[in-house]
């Protein structure tokens, strides 16, 4: 029997999460899949301790709210735009290869154009989390590694943002048209944040900036007032939240807000993980397995060398190359986000779902044991 009270339901996931992800610690995997593994375990699928997730989904969609906005407030335009000129060319071209790697194995197996192609552009980005958390930036040579990957990376996390709209316009008869007017609306409200943040916010954060409870109250309320906005114009939440992320990130406050808001986005990941485990389906997966592990292998074999092609193009040397190759080894969280939104939208089938979570975990783990052995990193076996 299921636990009805949340309170019991939260304790469950936090104390099982916490005891599982001191085990995966141990063997150097990211905790991410212990909350994921949790959910396997526990949720419907599992032993049925909690069999009904969807008030959990609900909630720790906030999460990926908070993660959107934190990414927005960490896009600082001034600092970027060298790196962004040396490696937009490289992360356009080397993402399209992965799309359409992914996306030809899927037309193979006989899925539709547009779920294959769905799941292709969920599957070409790299783990900013697993990326950044096994970098080691105790020397130059990994600092300027860092730099290259965290660019790389950013310019993704756009591309994830745009495919998000391409993907609310997908679901609409007149495909180019409504695309078009979202691009429109995305513009609008650009604009509109950038104004908002130029004359109330960054002039109230100053006039009462020796509050903290207030600046933190005013950044949230501003994040959930552009989300709310954005999905009321047929957006959707999270690109909401990152406009209103990136429109803060001209103040020096950003760097604070990321330092504060980090817990509580902590806090809902956990919950989204959790979720994303508790809702795999054992049973509906093995219709999947074989073109789910072929672009595995596909992608775990062909990233290092697309990529270390692509930055050896760019003047970096072979060795760097190599490295940032193996380190942009794996999927990445957002084509679980990619896939929950297409999935939630109902553009995609639940074998398209379940391949995207079986394909990111799966490169998840593969690529993680392959980067600690090889390089020096933070939980390197070294």
């Amino acid at each position: 029997m299921g636990f009805d009270n949340i309170i019991l339901e939260l304790g469950i996931i936090f104390i099982g999460s916490a005891v599982i992800s001191t085990f995966f610690i141990k063997i150097k995997q990211p905790v991410i899949l212990a909350y994921i593994f949790l959910g396997m375990l526990i949720g419907p699928s599992g032993l049925k301790l909690i069999e009904n997730s969807t008030h959990l989904e609900q909630i720790s969609h906030f999460g990926i709210i908070l993660l959107l906005f934190l990414l927005g407030l960490d896009l600082q335009p001034s600092k970027l735009v060298k790196l962004f000129k040396k490696t937009t060319l490289v992360t356009l071209v080397t993402n399209f290869i992965f799309l359409v790697l992914s996306s030809s194995v899927l037309i193979i197996f006989n899925f539709s154009m547009k779920e294959s192609l769905i799941a292709g552009l969920a599957l070409m980005f790299s783990s900013t989390v697993v990326s950044v958390k096994l970098i080691s930036v105790n020397s130059l040579h990994h600092k300027h590694i860092g730099e290259l990957i965290i660019s790389l990376l950013l310019i993704q996390d756009i591309i994830a943002i745009l495919g998000i709209v391409m993907l609310k316009g997908a679901k609409l008869a007149n495909f180019y048209y409504y695309t078009l007017i979202l691009l429109g609306k995305l513009v609008l409200i650009c604009i509109f944040a950038y104004f908002f943040v130029k004359f109330i916010m960054l002039s109230l954060i100053k006039k009462f900036d020796f509050i903290n409870e207030y600046i933190f109250v005013i950044s949230l309320s501003w994040c959930l007032l552009l989300a709310e906005a954005a999905k009321l114009v047929g957006l959707s939440y999270e690109i909401g939240s990152f406009i209103a992320g990136v429109a803060l990130a001209i103040s020096p406050i950003s760097l604070y807000l990321i330092d504060r808001l980090k817990p509580l986005r902590n806090f809902f990941l956990v919950l989204f993980f959790f979720t994303l485990g508790a809702n795999f389906d054992f049973l509906a997966a093995k219709n999947i397995l074989i073109p789910g592990f072929i672009i595995v292998l596909i992608l775990m074999v062909s990233k290092p060398i697309v990529y270390y092609y692509g930055f050896n193009l760019i003047k970096e040397s072979k060795a760097i190359s190599k490295e940032i190759g193996i380190r942009l080894g794996q999927c990445s969280e957002f084509a679980l986000i990619v896939g929950y939104s297409a999935f939630r939208d109902n553009l995609i089938s639940p074998d398209i779902y379940y391949l995207l979570q079986l394909v990111t975990i799966s490169t998840f783990i593969i690529s993680t044991f392959i980067v600690v052995k090889k390089y020096k990193t933070p939980i390197s076996f070294q």
